[in-house]
């Protein structure tokens, strides 16, 4: 050993195996602190959020992240901005100094009118965190009585306050009363609310998906009912219609099932992930107010049974449709037997046929061969009864007609015999 390091060849995966433990480390925030937070689907690609962040990076005068970096953070004016990438989706948060009131203007953030976005906007947070004081109190009178939802956490060292409604920018608004939390404590609370915010949106992305392919769903299964009613009346008759019309339906179904399968899979992840984050915030309620995890699974997971019944309704249908096809093709192979079977009566009474003819022209061919054979008998007997006159040609020669038409008998019944025995 050298240098406190053994020198093993590694795996090409190892350094980010390892590194992915610290991929999202807490930011330090100190209070009071507001945080802007957007997050943009990758519409383009991973390579038009590189390209943005990278633009703003020289722009900045600093060096740009490299081209397969997923995280990046440089100073922008009296905070910091950092950039994320996921999966489907990147995120831009930044931080900065509190307005005096609640919803103030912002003026250093970097999502100004020169910020392109990479994507489309699937989430847009703002996080005040503010000190128990005069105006934390008028903050709070900002939010919907309504949907108002009141947490305390960290052992009531924290108050989260909020309706997620949005503001006029099209934010959603959280405030965070700090009764004594540290900076990483504020940076772990901070991030799981974001977390929270940005999930729960991309979660219910899956909830429109659903409800349009319900829709699909329902006119496929009214189209198997008529299907199945028609089987039992015409299904021997238009057995190929009925089957390419369970066809049709089949392809629709697996069609709408490909383009669900991801979306409603990514809806599961990103509820387990809110539920995970929201078990971690360690709530504790407010009397008189609901706090964010009951306000949130009161209504993620109506969505959720919806999106699993979809998945659900798919399934059973394709079995269904599956079961439908099994038995046409069930009906259709027993008429294509019958059909057959039908043909072969009619190959063998062709082949009858073709025996019996044969037979009459074999019958044909022994009196044809006879007759000359016999004729040139009759040549013979005029030779021999020209030498020997006492001999009647006539007489010999019909002697001789029996034992022709039997010698030639004779030998074709031995030819088919053989034919016969090949």
């Amino acid at each position: 050993m050298t240098g406190g390091a053994f020198s093993f060849p590694t795996m090409p995966d190892r350094a980010r195996a390892l590194g992915e433990i610290h991929a999202r480390p807490y930011v330090l925030v100190p209070s009071p602190r507001v945080i802007l937070q957007l997050a943009f689907m990758s519409d383009g690609g991973s390579g038009v959020d590189h390209a943005v962040i990278a633009e703003l990076a020289r722009q900045r005068g600093v060096n740009p992240p490299a081209r397969d970096a997923r995280h990046h953070a440089m100073a922008w004016g009296p905070g910091t901005l950092r950039w994320e990438r996921h999966t489907e989706f990147s995120t831009w948060f930044w931080d900065g100094p509190l307005p005096e009131r609640f919803g103030g203007e912002i003026l250093a953030h970097p999502f100004g009118d020169g910020f392109k976005p990479p994507g489309s906007l699937i989430s847009g947070i703002r996080i005040e965190i503010r000190k128990p004081d005069a105006e934390a109190d008028k903050a709070i009178e900002h939010f919907d009585p309504a949907s108002l939802c009141h947490s305390e956490v960290k052992n009531g060292q924290a108050s989260i306050y909020t309706d997620f409604r949005q503001n006029g920018d099209g934010l959603t608004q959280i405030l965070v009363i700090d009764r004594g939390l540290t900076n990483a404590g504020t940076g772990a609370l901070v991030q799981r609310l974001l977390d929270i915010e940005t999930y729960r949106t991309l979660a219910m992305l899956g909830l429109p998906l659903a409800q349009t392919l319900s829709t699909e769903i329902r006119r496929i299964e009214d189209g198997l009912t008529s299907v199945t009613q028609r089987m039992k009346a015409e299904a021997r008759e238009a057995g190929d219609q009925i089957l390419a019309e369970i066809t049709r339906l089949a392809a629709d179904l697996e069609a709408n099932a490909a383009l669900s399968l991801y979306r409603f899979g990514a809806s599961r992840a990103y509820y387990d992930i809110v539920r995970e984050r929201i078990q971690t915030l360690a709530e504790s309620s407010v009397p008189g107010s609901e706090s964010l995890g009951f306000f949130l699974e009161r209504r993620l997971a109506p969505a959720m049974r919806t999106c699993r019944s979809i998945e659900e309704r798919q399934a059973n249908l394709s079995r269904k449709l599956t079961r439908a096809t099994g038995l046409v093709r069930s009906w259709i192979d027993v008429e294509l037997e019958r059909q057959n079977g039908e043909l072969l009566k009619t190959m063998n009474r062709r082949a009858e046929m073709q025996l019996r003819l044969q037979q009459t022209v074999e019958g044909l061919s022994v009196a044809a061969i006879s007759y000359y054979v016999v004729g040139l008998f009759g040549y013979l007997a005029k030779a021999i009864g020209h030498e020997f006159s006492a001999i009647d040609t006539s007489v010999l020669t019909g002697l001789f007609v029996p034992v022709a038409v039997l010698a030639v008998w004779l030998v074709v019944r031995r030819i088919r015999k053989s034919h016969g025995d090949h």
